[in-house]
């Protein structure tokens, strides 16, 4: 089994610092999500603006410059490389695109959102698809209409797009070792690959597993005695009592609802160029959580997402809950509006993605300009599905800031909310915590004041003594007059904005951000995607590939949205049941039965267990459509529970694990790890924040001046509930892998880099949390031996080893040290809280 040991104090401690800057670099995922940003915002206008000129397939290459190909663009052309990857200020490309020298389009400067992300992706790395070289050669001359020939019965045959099919149970093998259906699937692999699968992990291992797993914060030491004692008379009952138990907690929605904001992109705030908050945004995280609480039928999950407001509903709160559950098309990062003509176009290309790649894990927004390369997707059918969502209104609360008034979505409003007396109640108790906050504030900084003042008053009384000393005295005294200043001026704005708060009483708490339906709109293509070259009606509708079966029909007088909610969250559809279950087998073991879990067309990577894939897809739709019933079902089963021992042979044949014949270690998810700091220390606070600090600052816009407002912010809640500004996350979390809230992203990245190092051996939270875990160990105990077991048990769901308790003791009695217990026993405490074995799951 895998241990991570903790030596002594400082030692362990600088070998993770160690460890970190051998490892340092990005892991091989990361360009998951470089690739991802490229396919959706650089080659979609290098298509559109660049190809004509740039690439293969052009008439005449202007400047010997080719744009459509990795290669191309590092040997650029007569002036130089047009890129340098990583250094966006020293690539010719982006001089070229803001006009500074050399023009590119000539005579048309691109929106500054465009360029800025340009300058991103170069800063990236700029990661591409392994075949851009294919994909990008095939720019066409004005008027093509984008059609091309697809053989549909061979296209049938492709894995994710044949029907699901509910497969026999192969009972091969040990009929002892399986647990579940599932196993038997997963022993058949075993078999096939000549491995065989280690013991179970022991109870204390397994309880941490799942309860990161499923509610992402670490076991108490009572728990783990429970739970160890409940598995010797009976595991199987004990395990599921556990997962029964966690399932129903109110941490599960906060966890696992935190999963699906990172595939709905989720944000409190614009980004691009004009980066305004979104003071509401909070309202459809909160949902989220709701939904997964409640187990929600995830069929019914889709369907409020995509269409909540044209959903009959019951009651009033039915209401409000449906129309915020729209806030999944309203997130998106939008461009700037001013004279720009793609506008609409660019609004509708992030929501065909995002429900495409979300639900069924198809890249349909790869065919705005050109027929998708290599899934059955023609251009025709992307402006067929665009017309639904053209029809539709976004309501996102922006002010419209420099928009073109006569484009119906450049300021759009919120949708009003029924009044209820719960939405009451909400905005009075979140009106009364910010005036109790403002109130501190105030408080906090009279006193400070009162200090400073006090202080300089006694510098100015004190004697001066000889020129040495006159010149230190003076300044001291300066230094004090410039903290009294700025304390002053922070005090006058807190001042302010209580003053503010008490004249307008709780506010509204009946707007949210969504969609509704607009009139409906007759689809027709744009030729290579651009809005000013219209092409062939082509109606509304969805894509002929991934359906079973005769689609909904959508009537003359709707804009589609429900028909195609429905046409997603149907049996009949080859992918979406497809989807989900994989995403919740990536998140419970690492890895996905389909490792690209945001691709399952033709680029994306094969099923490892195709016919474990339909079997569990098939019992998902079966048994409900229920998220937390399938979680059950995998984390009752053999598989899940298997230890994470290291086998020579088997490694030998499966160094990847890919048929599962160990548990996968892996590292705690950011919010995962500030929370369990939190817990560990006795100062995270469970209960949920009524709304989200953004809501303070209204529809500012985040700059460079005020980002460190929203990405320095600490609060002592689930991290779920930090505020979340595009190019402003909060710095902890973005240190350690938090995903780019502007690109759908169903498997992070894990990197490992010296600064998540630094940051644990540094930071002022780590100390704090170290600070207040020490003052919970000293108050625990008086023998020092008890008070070391207990805190192991804390943190690592373990008791010391004779080793480690043998050196601590020593540690915290050595007379030499110049320390004092208090401080020894912090270090004591941030050594354990900085391991690797802190930060890992077994």
């Amino acid at each position: 089994m895998i241990r991570f040991r903790v030596r002594a104090a400082v030692a362990v401690v600088t070998a993770v610092l160690a460890v970190s800057a051998a490892c340092a670099g990005r892991a091989a995922e990361i360009d998951r999500q470089g690739v991802a940003f490229f396919e959706r915002k650089i080659r979609p206008v290098l298509v559109r603006e660049c190809f004509r000129c740039h690439a293969t397939s052009a008439k005449e290459v202007k400047g010997g410059l080719l744009l459509d190909s990795e290669q191309g663009m590092l040997t650029g052309g007569e002036s130089g490389p047009a890129i340098v990857p990583g250094k966006p200020e020293e690539s010719l490309l982006m001089d070229a695109l803001r006009h500074d020298g050399l023009e590119m389009p000539p005579g048309k400067k691109l929106d500054d959102a465009v360029i800025a992300a340009f300058g991103k992706w170069i800063r990236m790395g700029a990661p591409v698809p392994k075949s851009f070289q294919e994909v990008a050669g095939g720019a066409k001359p004005a008027g093509w209409t984008a059609k091309k020939t697809i053989d549909w019965e061979a296209e049938k045959q492709f894995w994710s797009f044949r029907p699901i099919q509910d497969p026999p149970v192969p009972h091969e093998g040990d009929p002892g070792w399986p647990k579940d259906d599932l196993d038997w699937f997963v022993q058949a692999g075993h078999l096939k690959a000549g491995v065989r699968p280690v013991a179970d992990a022991e109870p204390r291992v397994l309880i941490r597993r799942l309860y990161f797993d499923l509610i992402g914060l670490p076991p108490t030491p009572e728990a783990i005695d429970a739970f160890e004692a409940a598995c010797r008379r009976d595991r199987d009952a004990a395990v599921a009592e556990l997962v029964d138990r966690l399932l129903a907690s109110p941490q599960f929605g906060e966890h696992w609802g935190r999963h699906w904001l990172d595939v709905a992109r989720y944000a409190e705030s614009n980004g691009n160029v004009d980066n305004e908050l979104f003071p509401y945004a909070w309202r459809y995280r909160d949902w989220v959580i709701d939904a997964f609480n409640a187990d929600m039928p995830f069929d019914r999950f889709i369907t409020e997402q995509l269409a909540g407001d044209l959903l009959p509903a019951d009651t009033p709160q039915q209401r409000n809950r449906q129309l915020i559950a729209t806030g999944f098309l309203a997130l998106t990062s939008k461009p700037r509006p001013q004279n720009n003509p793609d506008y609409l176009l660019d609004l509708v290309a992030d929501q065909i993605d995002v429900t495409t790649v979300a639900f069924m894990g198809l890249t349909v927004a790869c065919a705005r300009c050109h027929d998708h390369k290599f899934d059955p997707i023609p251009t025709a059918e992307y402006y067929r599905l665009a017309a639904i969502f053209e029809s539709t209104v976004m309501m996102h609360g922006s002010k419209g800031r420099r928009g073109n008034a006569k484009d119906p979505r450049a300021a759009q409003g919120l949708i009003q909310l029924a009044s209820t007396d719960q939405a009451a109640a909400e905005a009075l108790r979140a009106h009364e915590e910010r005036l109790q906050a403002l109130r501190r504030r105030v408080s906090e900084l009279r006193e400070r004041r009162d200090r400073l003042q006090k202080q300089l008053k006694q510098l100015q009384k004190a004697p001066k003594g000889g020129k040495s000393d006159r010149g230190k005295a003076t300044a001291r005294i300066d230094s004090v007059r410039r903290q009294l200043k700025l304390v002053g001026k922070q005090l006058a704005s807190a001042q302010k904005d209580l003053a503010q708060a008490r004249k307008n009483g709780p506010g509204s708490a009946d707007v949210c951000m969504g969609v509704l339906a607009g009139k409906p709109v007759t689809g027709r293509i744009r030729i290579r995607g651009d809005a000013t070259k219209p092409g062939e009606v082509v109606g509304r509708g969805f894509p002929t590939i991934g359906y079973v079966g005769t689609p909904p029909q959508i009537p003359d007088d709707a804009n589609g949205r429900l028909e195609l909610a429905r046409w997603i969250a149907s049996p009949n559809n080859t992918l979406t049941a497809r989807v989900i279950v994989n995403r919740i087998w990536r998140h419970l073991f690492g890895r996905g039965i389909v490792p690209s879990v945001d691709n399952f067309g033709h680029l994306g990577e094969p099923p490892s267990h195709p016919e474990l894939l339909d079997h569990l897809a098939t019992r998902f739709m079966r048994d409900g459509w229920s998220v937390k019933r399938m979680i059950r079902t995998i984390v009752l089963s053999r598989t899940y529970q298997l230890s994470s021992d290291h086998d020579p042979e088997n490694y030998e044949k499966d160094p990847d694990n890919v048929y599962l014949w160990r548990h996968n270690v892996r590292r705690l998810q950011a919010e995962e790890l500030r929370d369990a700091l939190l817990a560990v220390a006795g100062t995270l606070d469970l209960k949920r924040p009524v709304g989200s600090i953004v809501q303070k600052y209204g529809n500012i816009l985040v700059q460079n001046g005020n980002q460190s407002l929203f990405r320095d912010y600490e609060a002592p809640h689930r991290s779920v509930y930090l505020p979340i500004v595009r190019q402003a996350e909060p710095a902890m979390l973005k240190l350690f892998d938090f995903p780019d809230p502007e690109l759908v992203v169903g498997d992070r990245s894990t990197t490992n880099v010296p600064a998540q190092s630094l940051f644990l051996m540094n930071s002022p939270f780590m100390l704090d949390q170290a600070t207040a875990l020490s003052a919970r160990v000293l108050a625990h105990s008086t023998d020092d031996e008890d008070r070391i077991d207990w805190l192991y048990r804390v943190t690592l769901g373990r008791h010391p080893q004779p080793r480690e308790l043998r050196r601590l003791l020593e540690f915290l009695t050595e007379p030499a040290s110049g320390k004092t217990p208090q401080q020894r026993w912090r270090t004591v405490c941030h050594t354990l809280l900085a391991s690797a074995e802190f930060r890992y799951v077994e």
